[in-house]
C-alpha cells in the first residue's frame, strides 16, 4: 500500500488538485491507495465515487497539521506501508516513519532565499527523502540553486487526461457567442499577478489595430479579478473581452477548442513562480498552440517555434509580437497541429509508468 498526502484534492479545483487526483486515480490501477486529505464541505459524494480509500481531516487550519501528522503516523504503525508520496514538503514536514517517501515539488512553495528559516525547512524535510519529483527542468535547477541534494531530484512534468467528447450544443452555442470574431485569444487561469493578465489587457489594446475583430476569452477568478476588468474598461476593451467564470468543464473546454492561441505569458511576482503550466498541454490537447512567458517552467511545455512561442512577458512589445507573428501566414494552425501531436506524451498513460520506476 501506497499513502498520497496532500493539502490539495478535488472535488476543489484548481491544476495542483488536478494533479494529486489524477496521480491517486493513475496509481489505483496498479497499487492499493489510500489519501490523506484535507477536509472539503462538499467531498462525500466525490469520494463515494473513487475506486481508492480517502481520509479526509478538518479542523483549525493552523493544528490541522498536526491532527493529520498524527493519524497518518498511527495508521504507518498499525499497517504495512511501501511509501508515501506528498504534494509538498509541508505534508511531510512532521511524519514520522523510515518508510519510502517521495516529495513533489512545484517552484513556488520552495522559493525561499538560501539560508532563512523558511529554506532550512524545506532542505531539513527534502534531506529525509528518497526522491524530489520536480515537474520541469526550471523547478529542479531552482531548487539545486537553493540547496537541494540534486541527486534526488528527477523530473516529471504533470499528467493530463484524454481530450473528453464535447457536447454538441454546447460548441454550437460557443460558435454562435464568438462568431465573426477572429483572432480568439484565451486565458484559463487564476486571475493573480503571475498569469500576467495585466500585461495581456495591455497588448490587447495594440492587438485591436490590426485585428479590430480581435476577442480575448478570460476564464477563472482570483485576487486581481477587479484590477484587471478596470484595466479592461479604462482602455475600451470590454467589446473585446469575455470574462467567464464558475463554467463548467464542458463550456470551458468548448471554449478552448473554438479559440486560436492559448496566452499566458507568465512572470515572477516575488517569489510565486509558474513552476510549468498544465495549462498549456490541456489547450495543446485540442490543437491549440501556446505563448507562454520565460519566466518558469513553460519551456518544458511549449517547444518555442515549434508547438508555440516564448516570450518575456514583462515586455508588451514581446507579447504584441509573438500573437502577431502567430496570426500571421496563419503560423498558429502549424503550431496548433504539432502542439497536438506533442500533448500525447503528456497524457497519464505516459506519465504514469516514470512514477512506477520511482515505487
Amino acid at each position: 500500500m501506497y499513502l498520497i498526502v496532500t493539502k490539495t484534492f478535488p472535488p476543489e479545483v484548481g491544476d495542483m488538485n488536478n494533479l494529486m487526483w489524477g496521480l491517486a486515480n493513475e496509481l489505483s490501477k496498479h497499487y492499493v491507495i489510500k489519501v490523506f486529505a484535507n477536509y472539503h464541505e462538499k467531498h462525500k459524494l466525490f469520494d463515494e465515487q473513487v475506486s481508492f480509500l480517502i481520509e479526509r481531516v478538518g479542523g483549525i487550519k493552523l493544528l490541522r497539521k498536526y491532527r493529520k501528522a498524527q493519524l497518518i503516523n498511527e495508521f504507518i504503525k498499525e499497517n504495512k506501508i511501501d511509501g508515501i508520496i506528498a504534494d509538498h514538503w509541508k505534508s511531510l514536514e512532521h511524519l514520522k516513519t523510515n518508510k519510502k517517501k517521495i516529495c513533489l515539488i512545484h517552484g513556488k512553495e520552495i522559493n525561499h532565499e538560501k539560508g532563512t528559516s523558511l529554506n532550512k525547512r524545506v532542505l531539513e524535510v527534502l534531506d529525509s527523502v528518497e526522491t524530489i519529483v520536480a515537474n520541469s527542468e526550471y523547478t529542479k535547477n531552482l531548487a539545486i540553486s537553493l540547496g537541494v541534494q540534486q541527486d534526488k531530484i528527477i523530473v516529471i512534468n504533470p499528467g493530463v487526461n484524454p481530450v473528453e467528447k464535447l457536447d454538441k450544443k454546447t460548441l454550437d452555442k460557443v460558435e454562435n457567442l464568438l462568431k465573426h470574431k477572429f483572432p480568439r485569444l484565451i486565458t484559463i487561469s487564476r486571475l493573480d499577478k503571475k498569469k500576467n493578465h495585466f500585461n495581456i489587457i495591455m497588448a490587447l489594446r495594440n492587438l485591436k489595430q490590426n485585428y479590430p475583430n480581435i476577442v480575448y476569452i478570460c476564464i477563472g477568478d482570483g485576487d486581481e479579478e477587479d484590477n484587471i476588468k478596470d484595466i479592461t474598461a479604462e482602455l475600451d476593451l470590454n467589446p473585446q473581452v469575455m470574462f467567464f467564470k464558475d463554467i463548467t468543464s464542458g463550456l470551458k473546454n468548448s471554449l478552448l477548442s473554438k479559440s486560436n492561441i492559448f496566452v499566458m505569458p507568465s512572470i515572477i511576482n516575488k517569489s510565486s513562480i509558474e513552476g510549468f503550466g498544465i495549462v498549456y498541454i490541456e489547450a495543446a490537447k485540442y490543437g491549440i498552440p501556446s505563448l507562454g512567458g520565460k519566466d518558469g517552467g513553460a519551456a518544458d511545455a511549449i517547444e518555442n517555434e515549434k508547438t508555440g512561442l516564448i516570450c518575456d512577458g514583462n515586455d508588451l512589445e514581446a507579447i504584441y509580437t509573438s500573437v502577431d507573428l502567430m496570426l500571421k501566414n496563419n503560423k498558429y494552425i502549424e503550431y496548433g497541429k504539432s502542439a497536438k501531436e506533442n500533448s500525447s506524451k503528456f497524457l497519464w498513460d505516459e506519465i504514469i509508468k516514470k512514477y512506477k520506476e520511482i515505487l
